[in-house]
């Protein structure tokens, strides 16, 4: 069977190339997911700036137990700004038998004026210096409050030769003080984290947000420690505090370097996008193999009419799929690094990962990949065979003589549970927000996708009946005849009916939610915007900075603006969801979050207000005490007193300074936004003097920031739209496949009509009336569970009842479409039908 199968694959190499085709452009796909994912789980940063401690504490993450339907859940969420530890801590494991060294670390943006030149850096305290590769090289460690250690590359930086005992003014918890230097400190190893300072450890923690906490506490054992019984003690000191323990390759991980952040995206990027390519590429496997076994029934019937038993039937179809898939791993597996290695490029170029992070490992994905394609090209056939397999050798040539009229009553049951599930998925998706819903939206439209295709044939049916008249009117006699291929070929066609409609469904819904989601956000960031500058800083503006822009000439608000996160409880876990710390005191002349219930004015005490979607979301209302974690772990109970529709913009979650306090990195505020009288000639130059009160800072138009924000949505929309159009393209490339495959297994047929005295001319009109009979129906269908799709998301994620479509966007899926049938179609009829018909009738189907 194995060699027969080899002959016949040689003799159908149509169904065969089409076949490989498919399988290797999935292949492709799926080999590039699956090393992105791959190379980020690999990736483990080595130690940079606690290269020196055998033992790290810290907590950074946070356990929330949920219950939903009686069912408690409990699930661990990284905490978005960093969690803390109490310094007394410290202090406990330091009295630890074999512990040497036992420091709590603060970490503090600073920066440094240079020959007048603003350098940023990150200030310690000293005690800490124990756990990095830094020594001193000149001079001393810092002894009083005024003294602070620099790094090398500060004391030279802007080609300064800064000395210990030079006076340098050092901007650092919001506030600029004169510091002598006290000695210069160097790295002992490379690396590439940011230029260092360091206080002593009273001053480091007063200039910290809570002094008597710190963001980890490293540990160096003594020499001849038992490093086992040490960490164990450790950890359980640490476990009373609910923090954790961290060891070899683990401490790398907690510095937040970028190659760590990049790595997690690159995670939940190829696992989110490899999980819905995976699903798409077995779904357009399924049915390109199984239209190849369907065009092949006289082959198969007639080897079961000369005794070939059901099972070496299977067996040869399974030989011919499974050395197809293997031809087509050798093929993709190759392209696919190819694939994931430009990908990786581009990521690079475009600053979504760092040079740190390497493309990584491949053998593991290369034999998931492998082992998934075959098992999922086997299973497609057996199923497509099944039915060819079954029937009687003596019933075998009559059976596939013409179209069955009857399809699976099974099949029927099954498309409308999927019909069904497709419309739970779209209630779910009005019930959700945020990431849940955009997840929610690309499942409603593979199950739709799912039950078109397995009501295909009652599809067909149906549109053959409504569609006849009209193809009769406009094309007459061949109108006719496109009619009744249509209602006779119903079962057959079903295949050609689901690409289509999968090529327009994801053509028409996911590339334009991105579209959606970035044209909202640019709105809503431009219609809230009243101020007209904004004093923004690298290490952030202390209150201060708010009241003494309220104190300059002309300025008629200020309101000082802190971006955080916060986590809230979400269907049976926990989500971190953007949010924003403001002074609520005119923050309605500087913004305009579209409050539609309760008012910013009562932003005060324990209260906060939230984006309909979130409150919605949550299932709260104004009045009600909403349950949440700050940035940090800490849970609170808040009144809500606001409601607002420009959460897109401007985040989900809108807290007062005052609950904000103490529970993010810095205590200081990210922007002061500024809003001023028209026509005041005389307001730069105190805004200008504002600017030279704070180093760092800048002043910048709040247009600046819509173009700011225009250009980062468009950078991320180009990630988005790259692996958008990756699934976009391979649906068009599927129906192309498919409806080339259909349209050279006429041969047969287009061969009798001309002998019986059908002329070319309307065969090419039959098949051209056929062409838009299937097509208008893919159309309507595919458009149908597109707009539903677009229409629900869009309308939860940014309240408006219209999806925005680009200009010449449903043209460009429509004209696309048809293009691509009348290519695929047209072609190889027009290459039919120049052959003699008496040449064709004797060719196989």
């Amino acid at each position: 069977m194995l060699m027969l199968a080899l002959r016949m694959l040689r003799h159908r190499i149509g169904s065969a190339v089409a076949t490989l085709v498919a399988l290797t452009c999935g292949v492709t796909i799926l080999m590039s997911m699956g090393l992105l994912v791959e190379s980020g789980m690999r990736f483990t940063p080595a130690p940079q700036r606690y290269a020196a401690a055998d033992i790290l504490v810290a907590d950074r993450d946070m356990t929330v137990e949920t219950t939903e339907f009686g069912e408690t859940t409990t699930v661990a969420v990284d905490l978005p700004t960093g969690g803390t530890v109490p310094v007394t801590l410290a202090e406990r494991i330091g009295r630890l038998p074999g512990v040497a060294v036992a420091a709590a670390d603060r970490s503090i943006q600073a920066v440094v004026t240079v020959q007048d030149t603003a350098q940023e850096a990150v200030a310690h305290g000293w005690s800490s210096a124990a756990l990095t590769p830094y020594q001193i090289v000149d001079g001393n460690q810092p002894d009083k409050t005024d003294e602070v250690a620099i790094d090398v590359r500060l004391a030279t930086a802007a080609g300064a030769q800064l000395r210990p005992g030079d006076q340098i003014p050092v901007l650092a918890a919001g506030a600029v003080r004169e510091y002598r230097v006290s000695g210069i400190v160097e790295r002992t190893a490379g690396g590439d984290s940011p230029s260092a300072l360091f206080f002593t450890d009273d001053h480091a923690a007063a200039l910290s947000p809570d002094p008597d906490r710190a963001g980890l506490i490293g540990i160096v054992l003594a020499r001849g420690a038992d490093s086992a019984a040490v960490t164990a003690e450790v950890g359980r000191l640490a476990a009373e505090s609910g923090a954790t323990v961290h060891t070899g390759t683990e401490r790398g991980k907690l510095e937040q370097s970028e190659a760590l952040a990049a790595a997690d995206m690159l995670i939940q990027l190829g696992a989110a996008f490899g999980g819905y390519v995976a699903g798409l590429v077995m779904f357009v496997v399924a049915g390109t193999i199984g239209l190849a076994v369907r065009h092949r029934r006289r082959d198969l019937a007639l080897l079961r009419a000369i005794a070939a038993t059901p099972g070496q039937v299977r067996l040869m179809i399974v030989a011919e799929v499974a050395q197809l898939s293997i031809v087509s791993v050798v093929l993709g597996i190759p392209a696919g690094l190819w694939a994931a290695d430009w990908v990786h490029g581009q990521l690079l170029t475009r600053g979504f990962i760092p040079h740190g992070l390497p493309l990584d490992g491949g053998v593991v994905s290369a034999v998931a990949v492998s082992a998934a394609t075959v098992l999922a090209s086997v299973s497609a056939a057996l199923i497509a065979a099944r039915r060819t397999v079954r029937i009687r050798p003596t019933e075998a040539l009559g059976e596939v003589a013409v179209e069955s009229a009857r399809s699976s009553r099974a099949r029927l049951v099954a498309g409308l549970v999927a019909l069904g599930g497709g419309v739970g998925l779209t209630m779910f998706t009005t019930a959700v927000g945020g990431q849940a819903a955009l997840g929610a939206a690309t499942g409603m439209l593979f199950v739709f996708v799912l039950a078109a295709a397995l009501l295909a044939p009652w599809i067909n049916r149906y549109a053959a009946r409504v569609l006849g008249p009209v193809l009769r009117a406009v094309w007459g006699d061949s109108g006719y005849l496109a009619a009744a291929n249509l209602r006779a070929n119903a079962q057959g066609m079903a295949t050609v009916l689901t690409a289509l409609v999968l090529s327009v469904g994801f053509g028409g819904s996911i590339w334009f939610l991105q579209d959606n989601l970035q044209q909202e956000t640019l709105a809503q960031t431009r219609d809230g915007m009243l101020a007209q500058h904004a004093l923004v800083s690298a290490v952030g503006l202390p209150a201060t900075a708010v009241a003494d822009a309220r104190e300059v000439p002309g300025v008629i608000a200020a309101t000082g603006i802190r971006r955080t996160s916060v986590i809230v409880p979400m269907m049976g876990g926990a989500e971190p969801v953007a949010a924003q710390a403001i002074d609520p005191d005119g923050a309605d002349q500087t913004l305009d979050l579209s409050v539609t219930r309760g008012s910013l004015a009562d932003l005060r005490g324990k209260t906060v207000a939230l984006s309909s979607m979130q409150a919605s979301s949550q299932g709260v209302d104004l009045g009600d005490q909403v349950e949440m974690w700050l940035g940090d772990g800490t849970p609170v109970s808040l009144r809500l007193v606001a409601i607002y529709d420009r959460g897109l913009a401007y985040g989900d979650v809108t807290l007062n300074r005052e609950t904000a306090d103490g529970h993010t990195p810095t205590n200081l505020d990210d922007q002061v936004l500024i809003r001023t009288e028209p026509g005041n000639g005389e307001i730069s130059a105190g805004l200008a003097g504002l600017v030279e009160r704070y180093p760092g800072s800048g002043l910048i138009d709040t247009g600046a920031i819509d173009a700011q924000l225009a250009t980062d949505l468009a950078l991320s929309a180009w990630l988005n739209k790259l692996l958008i159009g990756v699934m976009v393209g391979y649906a068009a490339l599927a129906a192309a496949n498919t409806m080339i495959m259909a349209a050279l297994a006429r041969g047969r047929e287009l061969a009798l009509l001309r002998l019986v005295g059908v002329t070319t001319r309307q065969a090419k009109r039959m098949v051209h009336a056929e062409q838009v009979g299937l097509l208008g129906t893919s159309l309507l269908i595919g458009g149908a569970i597109a707009a539903v799709t677009l229409v629900s998301v869009v309308r939860k994620l940014t309240g408006e009842l219209v999806p925005y479509v680009p200009p010449l966007g449903w043209v460009s899926i429509i004209g696309g479409t048809t293009l691509l049938a009348l290519v695929t179609t047209v072609a190889p009829i027009s290459a039919l039908l120049r052959r003699p018909p008496v040449d064709s009738i004797g060719i196989k189907e």
